[in-house]
């Protein structure tokens, strides 16, 4: 992630510009490491957010307020007693590295004016925000506390002194000469690592990106124009994301490095971009990790389902077996005269080929008695082969379903997606049940994916089980066509013909958007049923999204979405 001191440096410029002489009005911590002021600015009212998360280290305006915990934490309470109505006098960058300096002045409780700073260091893991007074210069309290288990070169403590970070042997990006710049190139077959190892403040993508200017003056140039563009407010900040809509880094410039790999979004400010790029980044994640904790539910299910069919069959051989007890008994009860009580077993002529029989005989048990066990464990095994297949069957349907839920959860792209696949699998009774704040589930309304075809037809794809129910049953009129990948889990995808013919193309162009919304999206030449939804039915008590189908044709297609 690119928030360098180039970064820091817009940052700084924009917040100067878009905070200056502002009053905090309110100080809210919505999460441990993250800190939001609302500030009264000439122009309006500004949300200023900082986190010293390691994966969200960021300072930037934002315009939505999220949700604040009823009861603020420790800093925020200091933060209140000491900058209630402060006014921000600067925002300064330290030395151009990773450190913002929020100064303002405030009255003490005696109403003398006092000067505070806060100051937040955006370093990944080391990230901090510390409220220092400026008189003293010592530490008043800190998001994070570290102690001298934890850092002995640096402790960042309430009462210590402020101490910035070490110094590293570098030159500030704004103090690069051009002679400068000719001594780190000179004769250096990796002039990107030269320029990270002497210019403070610059990351990995942007020296590669510096570098490949070619000469000397071209990279000074180019170093000299960015700065520039960030002074005047040209600077047109940029975010790039990869073919999953996942953003992968941003910067205040262009980075060629990414130029051709991915997809460039370009910002009117810092603030946009920043947010932009953390608010994705951050769902993205949620989102892997709620569909993860999903799909580790799921496939502990399928474990237990792939074994109880395992046993099943190994039951059903046992009982398929069971026709010698019925001939054991048959000839028993034909030859009682041959055995006698207490003998342990007895040979017997088949009458149904001749052969000689050897038959086991429990010598607890009279000749006649044997033969009636034998009947009973020919009777309770063709019973049991009943049951078994029966509950062989039901295990497979449920084998199906999961695997149709572990491909929506694997496709799952908002949090949104994933809490109702996590609803499904409770109302199904896989996940047990867990109460909301108001004690009641929460019902939302079907929002299938929605795409419009090059004839202009519309299809309409669902995002889980029970919205392809929704689709199918209740939203699809019964001319309307039905789509689904043969034999592999997917979506239920229905192309609206409000009465009208479709045209062959509409046909395969529905087949790949079906086959893209399946477990075949990554494969060639996908099988995909369609039917009209008057043949498509739901079997009474099938789980969510299970249906039959008849008057089915089947189309070859690659997995594609319409332009």
């Amino acid at each position: 992630m690119s928030f360098d001191g180039v970064a820091t440096y817009a940052a700084v410029k924009e917040l100067k510009d878009s905070l200056f002489m502002g009053k905090i009005e309110k100080i809210y911590q919505p999460q441990p490491e993250q800190l939001l002021f609302i500030i009264h600015t000439k122009n309006g009212k500004r949300k200023l957010f900082m986190s010293s998360g390691s994966n969200h280290s960021a300072v930037y305006l934002v315009d939505e307020t999220p949700e604040n915990p009823k009861n603020p934490p420790v800093f925020c309470m200091v933060l209140r007693k000491h900058l209630g109505a402060a006014r921000i006098t600067d925002v300064l960058q330290h030395e151009n590295d990773r450190i913002i300096e929020i100064l303002m002045e405030t009255v003490n409780e005696l109403g003398f004016s006092v000067n505070k700073k806060l100051v937040i260091e955006i370093m990944g893991k080391h990230s901090n925000i510390m409220l220092v007074d400026m008189d003293t210069g010592k530490i008043i309290d800190s998001i994070k506390h570290v102690s001298i288990d934890v850092n002995r070169a640096r402790q960042i403590l309430p009462g210590k002194q402020y101490e910035y970070p070490p110094a590293q042997d570098k030159i500030p990006f704004c103090s690069v000469t051009e002679n400068d710049m000719e001594a780190m190139l000179a004769g250096q077959a990796q002039p990107e690592r030269s320029l990270l190892n002497n210019i403070q403040g610059i990351s990995p993508a942007l020296a590669e990106s510096i570098a490949l200017c070619g000469d000397p003056a071209s990279c000074y140039a180019r170093l000299r124009q960015i700065i520039a563009a960030i002074d005047n407010g040209a600077a047109t900040p940029v975010v790039y994301i990869d073919e999953d809509d996942k953003p992968l880094d941003f910067h205040v410039t262009a980075l060629s490095a990414l130029e051709g790999s991915c997809r460039r979004l370009d910002f009117d400010s810092f603030s946009a971009a920043a947010g932009y790029f953390f608010r994705h980044r951050e769902t993205s994640n949620t989102v892997k990790q709620k569909a993860n904790d999903l799909l580790r539910h799921i496939n502990g299910h399928l474990s237990k389902l792939r074994l109880k069919t395992q046993r099943l069959n190994e039951d059903l051989r046992k009982a398929q077996n069971s026709d010698r007890y019925r001939l054991y008994g048959e000839l028993l009860t034909a030859n009682l005269h041959a055995a006698k009580s207490g003998d342990d077993s007895v040979q017997v002529t088949n009458y149904y080929d001749g052969t000689a029989v050897d038959i086991p005989l429990d010598p607890r048990f009279s000749p006649a008695k044997n033969a009636q066990n034998y009947y009973k464990k020919y009777s309770k095994a063709k019973t049991a082969v009943k049951e078994k297949q029966i509950q062989l069957e039901e295990t497979h349907r449920q084998i199906a379903y999961l695997e149709s839920v572990a491909a929506y959860a694997e496709r799952a792209r908002t949090v949104e997606e994933t809490e109702l696949l996590r609803q499904e699998l409770t109302d199904a009774g896989f996940i047990r049940y867990r109460k909301t704040r108001s004690g009641q589930q929460k019902k939302s309304k079907p929002q299938p994916l929605k795409y419009t075809l090059s004839s202009g037809k519309t299809v309409l794809v669902g995002r889980n089980n029970r919205e392809n129910d929704w689709l199918t049953l209740k939203r699809a009129a019964s001319s309307d066509l039905w789509f689904h990948t043969k034999d592999i889990p997917g979506s239920h995808t229905v192309l609206l013909l409000d009465g009208s013919e479709p045209e062959e193309g509409d046909l395969f162009e529905a087949a790949s958007v079906a086959a893209y919304h399946s477990k075949g999206r990554d494969s060639e030449n996908v099988p995909v049923d369609y039917t009209k939804i008057r043949y498509v039915k739901k079997p009474g008590g099938a789980n969510p999204g299970m249906v039959i189908f008849t008057h089915n044709r089947t189309l070859y297609v690659d997995p594609k979405l319409p332009e």
